[in-house]
């Protein structure tokens, strides 16, 4: 290996340990000892899709322009260190989720700083690439495994080991090999920022059902990620966080599983299998309990690989195939902002309003939640979007690409 290479492969680890540290079980400190209703924790979710859909933007203007990309990715790194920190600290709702959009904010940009660095410093993308991302999911399974084992899911000190993690990261971001913009010296258009060259693929009907599907699905795969982890601990399940971490150790094994499916079942008919899995999996977390259906639980957890994998790794590769060369970027980046930006917020927030809707207070102030029924209302959304798909869904070209076309996902 490289010094740049294991250079690369230290950045995605550490930006995905950051990630993971903090973000899995946010829910149940919020939860369980800050007590806020199942309506804000959503919100404070949500605040990661209001910075995606800023960070584009901002990487497009700035990144790509004015600095290098190590050096803008150390200073929201370092910055983002500090207002983390700070946000630990915070246990009112209306100083708590200002600052963590603010931090968002600082932390969205780098992801996207992340694969550009690791594009600029490898020969061949399709085949370097996924041996770097991989280091990314090894991260966010080490954060997971190391909270569980501390025993620490409802205390602000996962936020306090993802900030110093942060500031460790951009120091080491200083080190990272040079990047410079790209784009400077050219005009700034908001045409080109704003992507809306890709606007022209809505011409195609399928294409349009693909990025509403998409968008709607978004919304009920916010439910697992917002609340997931506050329903295994509420059940008694120990060291959750750790046993979550299966489930990106799924994603693994089933992107080795893509190409094969790719190649013999087509784009749409492994997209669909993808929409079935979330209502699965929400059924599974329905009924499943810490007794004679924990195999449920545990079902609902490995399934992960495939709901995400499955939709949407397959949705970037049906995007990849519809888009011309010149609007390539623009279409990601299109899809991007409808899932992770306008589909995360909106999802996050109607997943609070479910779980507050089934929430009940004690007097002694312990707050407990009707799970089986909070986790009926995505598998239903998800069956819904399903019967959209698969009726409405008809994509012009069904082409498989091979094996080494297939990248990891970009986030889990």
């Amino acid at each position: 290996m490289t010094p740049t290479r294991a250079k690369l492969s230290v950045m995605m680890f550490l930006q995905y340990f950051v990630y993971g540290a903090w973000y899995v079980t946010a829910g149940t400190y919020l939860t369980e000892t800050l007590k806020f209703s199942g309506s804000r924790v959503g919100l404070a979710y949500g605040s990661m899709g209001i910075a995606a859909m800023i960070s584009p933007f901002f990487v497009g203007m700035v990144a790509d322009r004015f600095f290098s990309s190590e050096r803008v990715m150390a200073a929201l790194l370092i910055i983002g260190a500090g207002l983390l920190y700070y946000v630990s600290t915070i246990t009112t709702f209306v100083s708590f989720y200002p600052l963590l959009i603010i931090y968002a904010l600082t932390f969205m940009p780098t992801l996207a700083l992340a694969n550009s660095i690791s594009f600029d410093h490898i020969e061949d993308p399709a085949r370097d690439f996924p041996k770097i991302r991989v280091l990314g999911t090894i991260g966010w399974i080490v954060a997971g495994v190391l909270v569980g084992a501390l025993g620490i899911e409802s205390t602000a000190i996962p936020m306090k080991i993802a900030a110093g993690a942060s500031l460790l990261y951009g120091l080491f971001a200083l080190t990272l090999p040079h990047t410079p913009p790209h784009a400077a010296g050219q005009p700034l258009r908001a045409r080109d920022v704003l992507g809306l060259d890709a606007l022209s693929l809505f011409k195609d009907k399928s294409f349009t059902v693909f990025v509403i599907g998409s968008f709607l699905l978004v919304i009920p795969l916010q439910f697992y990620y917002t609340f997931t982890n506050a329903f295994l601990n509420e059940s008694g399940m120990t060291a959750a966080a750790t046993k979550m971490t299966l489930g990106q150790a799924s994603e693994l094994g089933f992107m080795l599983l893509m190409p094969w499916f790719l190649l013999r079942v087509g784009i749409k008919r492994i997209m669909l299998l993808g929409m079935i899995a979330w209502a699965i999996r929400y059924a599974f977390f329905a009924f499943g309990n810490v007794g004679p259906n924990l195999w449920m639980l545990y079902a609902g957890i490995l399934i992960h690989g495939m709901c995400y994998d499955f939709f949407f790794v397959s949705g970037q590769i049906y995007v990849d195939q519809q888009a011309t060369l010149k609007i390539r970027a623009a279409a990601q980046g299109l899809i991007a902002f409808v899932t992770l930006g306008i589909g995360n917020v909106i999802g996050s927030w109607a997943s609070g309003l479910v779980v507050q809707a089934y929430q009940t207070v004690g007097p002694n102030g312990a707050i407990t939640h009707d799970w089986r029924s909070i986790w009926m209302v995505p598998a239903i959304g998800s069956v819904v979007v399903f019967v959209i798909f698969a009726f409405w869904f008809k994509p012009s070209t069904d082409a498989k690409p091979p094996a080494d076309e297939v990248a990891l996902p970009m986030a889990a």
